[in-house]
């Protein structure tokens, strides 16, 4: 067994495999290096922090399963592992959507409460707010891009549509938010 360090050194492909052959250090790299992305996904994605603690898992859970068979060289495991953890937040919108209002659990509220990051606080309300009016499409197609910070190649993989769908998705998204912010610039402490 090898003793992985948790340097970026190592590719995700030969700690999956290591994995596979019984190495937990190289499970532990791999929990670090991923775990955080899909956490930040799935809450974007579902505002809820709980919920997303509970997709992060699972999608991890669903990667250390797969590890024996995974097939090297097919698709990333950073891409697969954001579509996982797409696919299950898709799943629980879907099951809230048949909840009655009355029956859905309340909305976590992460808004910093120190003075100096007040105006972050409604900044990101702000922002969260407005992408939650996008349709789930253009959601993600931005909170890939701009929140995780991927390329659109990589976006099209996760979404499994072309980089030209992406590219739509992105521009009418950016276009409905700068409409839905346009007249909060003052309010949100920026200047014209």
């Amino acid at each position: 067994m090898m003793a992985f360090d948790g340097s970026g050194d190592v590719r995700d492909e030969t700690l999956l495999a290591a994995y596979a052959g019984g190495d937990q250090s190289a499970a532990r790299v791999l929990t670090l290096r991923h775990t955080g992305p899909c956490l930040n996904l799935a809450f974007r994605m579902l505002s809820d922090r709980g919920e997303a603690e509970d997709v992060a898992q699972e999608a991890m859970l669903r990667l250390w399963k797969i590890a024996p068979d995974w097939r090297a060289g097919e698709a990333k495991i950073s891409t697969w592992l954001y579509r996982v953890t797409r696919n299950l937040c898709t799943d629980r919108l879907r099951k809230r959507r048949n909840i009655g209002l009355d029956e859905a659990p309340e909305p976590a509220d992460d808004t910093p409460g120190v003075e100096v990051r007040m105006m972050e606080g409604d900044r990101h309300d702000a922002l969260q707010a407005a992408l939650e009016t996008l349709p789930d499409r253009q959601k993600l197609a931005i909170t890939l891009r701009h929140l995780e910070e991927l390329g659109n190649p990589e976006i099209a993989s996760i979404m499994e549509i072309s980089v030209e769908a992406v590219e739509s998705l992105l521009s009418r998204g950016k276009r409905t938010l700068a409409n839905r912010l346009a007249g909060r610039s003052s309010e949100l402490g920026y200047q014209s």
